[in-house]
């Protein structure tokens, strides 16, 4: 099987070469800094770490790996079961792939629709077939980045707040592909 490399699109090639230089420029640096002597004056309280009151802070629920990768099987398990050839997806409450797995003989759109659905899913912490129907009132919902507007897509909360967000690609309907994500969702119940 061969596999052709994909060229790196301007932008990819201009963050990697701003990573790299970023790299050297703070091995540089470091490397300077650690030869300077530091002054004997210096006071102690400069080097301890700032603290900062609790009302400045807050704290978020992730869902963790194991139980994304639980869900996503049991998603995929979901679709296998009706002969269905999809991929799976979960991200985090940010939006970052936890995630994916790509089912044999699933369609090439089927991995990048399931993580944007997915996306879509925790962004609305709503199915993506209920946001399809706010595109009537709202069209440009759907130049939102990175987001899909088509069933499939399920909402993973904790507390009623959202903290993940399932998405399935690849079934002939979207209403299929929101049924796998709901049972990923259910398992996260049982």
């Amino acid at each position: 099987m061969q596999h052709k490399a994909k060229k790196f699109s301007t932008r990819a090639r201009v963050i990697t070469s701003a990573a790299a230089l970023a790299v050297v420029g703070a091995g540089t640096v470091g490397a300077m800094s650690a030869s300077a002597e530091s002054p004997a004056t210096a006071p102690a309280a400069a080097h301890a770490p700032a603290s900062v009151r609790g009302k400045l802070t807050t704290t978020s629920t992730h869902l963790s790996v194991d139980a994304a990768t639980d869900a996503a099987r049991a998603a995929m398990n979901a679709a296998k079961k009706e002969g269905q050839k999809v991929s799976v997806a979960v991200v985090d409450r940010d939006g970052n792939t936890i995630v994916t797995l790509r089912g044999d003989g699933a369609g090439p759109q089927a991995y990048e629709s399931a993580v944007k659905k997915a996306y879509t899913a925790v962004s609305w912490n709503a199915p993506t077939s209920d946001l399809v129907k706010r595109l009537d009132q709202a069209p440009t919902l759907k130049d939102i980045p990175d987001t899909l507007f088509l069933a499939g897509g399920a909402p993973v909360d904790y507390k009623n707040a959202p903290i993940a967000g399932i998405g399935v690609a690849g079934a002939p309907s979207g209403d299929l592909d929101e049924k796998f994500a709901q049972a990923g969702v259910a398992s996260l119940n049982g």
